[in-house]
């Protein structure tokens, strides 16, 4: 820590150079993902649910409804996606794992829905890649309409979003047909992006990639974190706004849950960065587009 930090920090706690009283206010201050629970549906709680085509196996997403939720009311849509299982950085795969979309929101104003990659025989999640493609894709396509159906989604705005392999699902299953392609009003995605290398699963090099994002149809793509620049060259595919997101500026990594610059817990902690993401979304839900 420089001599300018240590002054800037000494003004702030009023002259009290206490540093580690500091560093412990920014971490009480930080957001904190509710943890999911089997209770019912209510303002501020985040609970499992299984689809009625699934009961009795332990496939489930996970639904997050706003501390200002009201009955009869509608509200945006958040529909995330979760990275591979990554001990390194602290990525469980789970959809219980899931913080990307929570950050985002706040808790406020927003539906949080996170969504399952579904394992090969439709008895569990899978926490690596994609499993059986097709019903997670599937499972999407039918339990997001249920979901703003029964609490109040707003079908007009709902944002797919994702970290690592969930920032490629906003493509390779958020695109994969231009049914599911029409649900979304933007994504957001966070370090990586569909197409960026070729990966060991079918359809992952480019021109795949490619031809998934023109059923985004140029409509607005929030595009945080690494491993995302090839799409610059690809300006005319999506109303593109490129957010770099200074993990190790934000964090003084390890810090807390942040283990690993790699994270889904960026927003959780106010910084420039968050402010600009917020600003996106709130734009977004206040825009028509096509």
């Amino acid at each position: 820590m420089n001599w300018l930090t240590k002054f800037l920090i000494f003004l702030t706690l009023g002259g009290n150079m206490n540093t580690d009283s500091w560093a412990k206010s920014r971490l009480s201050n930080d957001l904190r993902t509710p943890v999911m629970t089997n209770d019912i549906p209510g303002p501020g709680k985040r609970v499992r649910q299984v689809a009625k085509e699934y009961q009795g196996t332990q496939v489930y997403h996970s639904l997050y409804l706003p501390t200002d939720w009201k009955q009869g009311k509608t509200y945006p849509v958040l529909v995330e996606y979760t990275g591979n299982k990554f001990p390194a950085s602290g990525s469980t795969g789970e959809v219980n794992g899931a913080n990307l979309g929570y950050g985002l929101s706040g808790g406020e104003g927003f539906i949080w829905v996170t969504m399952p990659y579904i394992q090969k025989g439709k008895k569990e999640n899978t926490v690596t890649w994609w499993g059986d493609r097709q019903s997670t894709i599937d499972y999407c396509k039918y339990n997001l309409p249920r979901i703003c159906d029964e609490f109040g989604g707003d079908a007009e705005n709902l944002f797919i979003c994702g970290f690592s392999r969930g920032a490629i699902a906003c493509s390779y299953i958020g695109l994969a047909n231009n049914e599911i392609a029409r649900l979304w009003k933007g994504m957001i995605t966070h370090d990586h992006f569909d197409g960026q290398k070729k990966w060991g699963y079918p359809e992952s090099d480019r021109s795949f990639a490619l031809k998934r994002l023109t059923r985004f149809k140029g409509r607005p793509a929030l595009v945080c974190g690494n491993a995302n620049d090839y799409i610059k060259g690809y300006p005319k595919l999506a109303d593109f706004t490129f957010l770099p997101v200074p993990v190790t500026t934000i964090f003084k990594i390890p810090e807390g849950l942040v283990i690993n610059s790699h994270t889904d817990l960026w927003a959780h902690r106010d910084s420039p960065t968050r402010k600009t993401a917020r600003s996106w979304l709130i734009q977004q839900i206040n825009s028509k587009h096509e």
